[in-house]
């Protein structure tokens, strides 16, 4: 398993939501890039980067980071956050995004997603993120009325290789992720499954690790330092 430590950005600075909520909003670092490298110097593989402006606008204010990101730090990352069409898929692709996440996109227009996956095969990927177990969008402003796991068999069948599940009602809490609709969310896709939301400290990176997960997206925990960074990229690399 690999740990994704998280960046979210809005208004050009590195900050975190609680529950989703755009009105909680905590800004926990000054500088996107420092941040980026001391992740990279913890020994993390991956950076995952989330655009909260995009997400909620549908308009990016904050790839300047991204692409300082890819150039200086030099680690691979994933970036998702108001990505709607193909162009932009493009672009990002093109300027040394390794994986692109669409959310709000996949619900809305899964012909994008088929097109996006054809193009691009294992750089696309999908973040759902559940509600009482339905599908919100919209920078988790909207709740549909699809099931998180049927969602995600139907971006299976489309080609989706990798897919980002968030239970909305953990983010930022530090209460631990859902093991349970994660549990379940395994038992029904075959899918590289990410984790995201509630992780707290080692232990849940242990019982997430259990889960033979393909990743998990620490945020909170890395800035409130509940988690030591290091310490979970060293248990995820060391072989059992």
């Amino acid at each position: 398993m690999i740990i994704l430590p998280a960046i979210d950005m809005k208004d050009k600075q590195a900050v975190r939501l609680y529950q989703g909520d755009f009105n909680a909003t905590e800004v926990v670092a000054n500088n996107i890039i420092e941040t980026a490298q001391s992740f990279k110097n913890d020994n993390s593989q991956y950076i995952h980067l989330v655009d909260l402006d995009g997400a909620k606008d549908g308009i990016s204010k904050n790839l300047e980071f991204v692409y300082k990101i890819i150039k200086e730090v030099k680690l691979p990352v994933e970036l998702g956050g108001g990505i709607r069409d193909m162009e932009t898929i493009d672009t990002l692709i093109k300027n040394g995004v390794s994986r692109v996440i669409l959310g709000t996109a996949a619900l809305n227009n899964p012909e994008l997603v088929k097109a996006a996956v054809n193009k691009y095969n294992d750089k696309i990927a999908v973040g759902i993120d559940a509600k009482n177990e339905m599908v919100a969008v919209n920078g988790w402003l909207n709740v549909s009325n699809v099931h998180y796991i049927d969602f995600a068999k139907e971006m299976e069948k489309i080609g989706i290789k990798t897919i980002i599940f968030t239970d909305i009602s953990r983010d930022g809490t530090l209460t631990g992720p859902n093991l349970e609709q994660l549990k379940r969310l395994k038992e029904n896709i075959s899918c590289n499954i990410i984790a995201s939301g509630g992780i707290k400290d080692i232990k849940d990176i242990q019982n997430l690790k259990e889960m033979n997960l393909y990743g998990a997206i620490c945020g909170k925990s890395i800035y409130s330092k509940t988690l030591s960074l290091k310490e979970a990229n060293q248990l995820c690399l060391r072989k059992e």
